[in-house]
């Protein structure tokens, strides 16, 4: 039903307006105790496997109930990770958020492209600010329901702050909101912000992350996971700089990949299906370099249960998707954790 309903829809409505209308379907039906207790129990059925946590030997500090989790973008402002774990992603990764408030670029800014399975998108890092985000987690942590999901927080640059000054504006996004995330991602590789890719030579990124680890350990009063998540259109040799970086620091890991500005459709990342191949690449040089220890997240053109065992034999111990969501349905992220749960 849902791939047909997909195709009627998708020529007609406009893709961030179909974002914003699902997005709001899905806290409501989260917000009904029966009605998503009957979702989380069907759909969003758990496997009977978790994935532990990393005092056995697993990716992140506590267990994580589902090897696919939500890549950032879809829940920009952390007020659906409820309804998103209901549908059963392993795991939710809000934001982008930034230290200020932004309305992102102006629309259009969301694309689809049915035929390659993809998206575009020139957001530009659209939120309500990192400080809103830290009250909504705050709040989803008073729950119980809220505490037992698995939830990262990703940070970027805010447009209006100079790169001479991205250190300041991270470390005030990482304080607001380290305190109730199970991990941080730094994000210096989206596309629609300027200048911010420049921000993954190493020379550049070593303040930065060293300066969140801080500011995140001591608002959070505990060691904080923290990730850098990387473009698929850096060069080899700068993929190895990162690596070195990340070992060099101690850091939990990479988020690989981001959307890929290699493409002549218009401006704007893309991401879903073309970014397999490269992301798979990137995945598997990461692991290369960072030996067993550091924890990747691999994200870009997972669809399938045979592209999400491709993915972690290429070394990624935890999955994210967005695009595949978004064609496949909310069926799909329960599904998919069920499935990579059982032995191949």
């Amino acid at each position: 039903m849902y791939p047909l309903l997909f195709r009627a829809l998708a020529v007609r409505l406009d893709p961030e307006r179909a974002h914003l209308g699902a997005m709001r379907l899905i806290r409501a039906v989260a917000r009904v105790p029966v009605l998503s207790d009957a979702v989380r129990a069907t759909l969003g059925r758990r496997p009977a496997r978790t994935v532990p946590s990393v005092d056995d030997g697993g990716p992140l500090a506590r267990p994580v109930p589902g090897v696919l989790g939500l890549a950032a973008g879809m829940d920009k402002d952390a007020d659906t990770v409820l309804g998103m774990d209901m549908l059963g992603f392993g795991f939710v990764e809000v934001g982008t958020v930034t230290a200020l408030p932004q309305p992102g670029n102006d629309r259009p800014r969301l694309w689809r492209h049915v035929e390659l399975r993809a998206l575009r998108n020139r957001m530009g890092f659209n939120n309500r600010g990192a400080a809103a985000a830290g009250e909504r987690l705050r709040a989803l942590r008073a729950t119980r329901r809220g505490r037992a999901v698995v939830v990262g927080a990703n940070i970027g640059k805010s447009k209006v702050t100079p790169l001479s000054e991205a250190v300041t504006d991270y470390t005030t996004s990482a304080r607001a909101v380290a305190r109730w995330a199970d991990y941080l991602v730094v994000n210096v590789s989206s596309p629609n912000t300027p200048g911010l890719r420049d921000l993954q030579a190493v020379e550049s990124l070593r303040p930065i992350l060293t300066a969140v680890q801080d500011a995140a350990d001591a608002a959070a009063g505990r060691a904080v996971p923290l990730f850098v998540k990387i473009a698929p259109d850096l060069a080899d040799a700068d993929i190895d700089a990162v690596a070195a970086l990340v070992l060099e620091l101690g850091l939990a890991g990479v988020v690989a990949t981001n959307t890929t500005i290699g493409h002549d459709l218009g401006p704007g990342g893309l991401s879903g299906e073309p970014l397999r191949t490269r992301s798979l690449a990137v995945v598997r040089r990461l692991r290369a370099q960072l030996g067993p220890g550091p924890t990747i997240i691999g994200v870009g053109g997972i669809s399938t249960e045979a592209d999400a065992r491709a993915m972690v034999a290429a070394g990624a111990d935890l999955l994210q998707a967005y695009s595949a969501f978004i064609y496949q349905g909310p069926a799909w992220p329960g599904r998919m954790n069920r499935a990579l749960a059982s032995p191949a």
